[in-house]
């Protein structure tokens, strides 16, 4: 991720903004980018994380309770066809 000095940028107002809730950023074609604190960001991106790894255990077993395989279900998910 690139990382830009807030003096440097100009975007101080925004920065303000975006410590207290999301800001979105739009161009011509609509919004473009979101700033928020990165308080919110890293909550966002760990319960991301979370969810995805719930949604494998919970793959797992199933399949397992179906007869399947950790091996069988790596060779199906791995499967482009």
């Amino acid at each position: 991720m690139k990382e830009i000095a807030a003096k440097e940028s100009g975007i101080g107002p925004i920065l303000d903004a975006a410590r207290r809730a999301p800001v979105r950023i739009a161009g011509k074609d609509g919004t473009v980018c979101v700033a928020m604190s990165l308080e919110r960001y890293e909550r966002l991106r760990g319960s991301a994380w979370d969810r995805l790894a719930e949604s494998i255990d919970e793959l797992r077993k199933e399949a397992a309770a179906n007869g399947l395989t950790d091996a069988e279900l790596e060779a199906l998910l791995a499967d482009d066809s």
